[in-house]
């Protein structure tokens, strides 16, 4: 596959000169697939069309037979940097995420330190500098230590908003308390994004785990009540507040139900391993490596979930990426920490569904890519159009493959999807226009670049 395209061209029609020419592609546009060529230049799509003949590049991608995506965006990613880089870190997690064709991550605050203050976000977005492989923003942690300041935080460059934790986390973290959920409310206007589980009913029924000590229990401890009051207490706040929410993960039928009644202000967020995984076949078959927060549940919540997607509830796809060794992993249940690998995993997962009818390229395209630039307000991403950027996952919708451990590039070294066949598989990798993986392999060097926001300064 040649880097310098020099094509034959017509003499009558002006040639004109990209930095890459993306060719002979079915290209997801927002009119549909489309047989289109694609130049970029300066990091941006400047041309789109029947472009042999025309332009000459210095770069060229043969597309013929792939799909040509808009760059995938995973909102939701643990990258562990700073405090915990022996199991994960910011230049291997994006590593990780172009390889498995995403182009822009939403990094979370539970890191060591906590990303509650400016100093705690201007360290990763330092960190992150000529290290990341994609682009990133970073989270602002909601607490009631920081609240009152919460409304300039989350303006900061760089920021992807407010997450606030109603459950499964500690310290200046974990929100749970009415006053401070209320105060963090009040103190912004960015979509906030909530992992909603009900801290007080987990301490309650800590005893079912702790006296069986048998994982196939984890989604009776974390049970549909936990998950469900927690989603309907937040949400009854931001609508007595005005705050727009997105939650997270979501893993129950019963909230699925709740929130189609409740769209006006929320959105909705779900993971491949809810979709993929069912209870409790998975705590078998992986024990405590198919141990998340919220848990992966018995098959009529994913059955609830996918009908979901079908019908519009659900906005975006996000991995919710969060690693552990494998040492940390085998400690005895429920000592064993909640977390998994995932970033890499997204689109491969996510295709295989596609082979198998559960859900079209296109709605795919809106869960990966279309959905999170809207709700969250990217500037310039999510579309394949003249004016974006050049942002794009090139796959091979036929292409056969074997997820396996040696091909993931977490520090933590595993999948759970260790062994699974999928149909579908990316290829290439451009991030604004910066071929990242050619032919399934890492080039270059890491050009990754702080996200922009409509709602947020644009200065850098």
């Amino acid at each position: 596959m040649p880097d310098n395209c020099d094509i034959t061209h017509n003499e009558d029609s002006p040639i004109r000169h990209a930095d890459l020419l993306v060719q002979g592609g079915t290209v997801m546009t927002p009119n549909g697939a489309e047989l289109v060529d694609i130049a970029c230049s300066d990091g941006r799509i400047i041309a789109m069309g029947a472009l042999q003949g025309r332009w000459t590049a210095d770069t060229c991608l043969d597309a013929q037979g792939l799909h040509v995506l808009p760059g995938v965006i995973d909102s939701q990613v643990h990258f562990r940097e700073p405090g915990l880089t022996h199991k994960e870190d910011l230049e291997a997690g994006t590593r990780g995420a172009v390889l498995g064709g995403v182009t822009g991550v939403f990094e979370m605050p539970n890191t060591n330190p906590l990303t509650l203050w400016r100093e705690d976000l201007q360290s990763k977005l330092d960190a992150a500098k000529d290290r990341a492989w994609c682009d990133y923003a970073f989270y602002i942690g909601g607490s009631g230590v920081n609240a009152k300041q919460l409304q300039t935080l989350e303006n900061l460059p760089g920021c992807a908003g407010v997450k606030v934790f109603m459950g499964s986390s500690f310290g200046d973290l974990l929100a749970d308390d009415e006053a401070v959920l209320r105060s963090i409310l009040h103190h912004g206007n960015r979509r906030m994004a909530v992992h909603a589980e009900d801290e007080a009913r987990l301490r309650e029924r800590k005893s079912i785990v702790d006296d069986s000590g048998n994982i196939c229990h984890h989604s009776d401890w974390r049970d549909v009540e936990s998950a469900l009051s927690a989603t309907r207490r937040i949400v009854a706040i931001a609508g007595e507040t005005g705050r727009r929410l997105h939650i997270l993960h979501i893993s129950t039928a019963e909230e699925m139900q709740y929130l189609a009644q409740h769209k006006q202000r929320v959105t909705v967020e779900v993971t491949p391993h809810h979709l993929t995984m069912a209870a409790p076949e998975c705590y078998q078959r992986l024990g405590s490596l198919a141990q998340m927060n919220p848990p992966v549940r018995e098959p009529r919540h994913q059955d609830a979930l996918w009908h979901a997607i079908q019908t519009g509830v659900v906005d975006v796809i996000g991995s919710d990426h969060a690693p552990h060794t494998l040492e940390e992993k085998s400690k005895p249940y429920p000592q064993s920490p909640s977390g998994m690998t995932g970033v890499q995993t997204l689109l491969p997962v996510m295709l295989d569904h596609v082979h198998a009818g559960r859900l079209s390229l296109q709605r795919l395209v809106d869960l990966s890519s279309a959905g999170p630039a809207r709700i969250f307000g990217i500037q310039g991403k999510g579309r394949i159009a003249v004016g974006y950027d050049a942002d794009l996952t090139l796959v091979d919708l036929a292409a056969r493959r074997t997820i396996n451990n040696e091909w993931i590039a977490s520090r933590s070294g595993w999948t759970p999807y260790d062994g699974k066949p999928v149909t579908g598989w990316p290829i290439h990798t451009v991030v604004r226009g910066r071929v990242v993986v050619r032919d399934e392999a890492l080039v270059g060097a890491p050009p990754g670049h702080p996200i922009r926001f409509l709602e947020t300064p644009a200065v850098f």
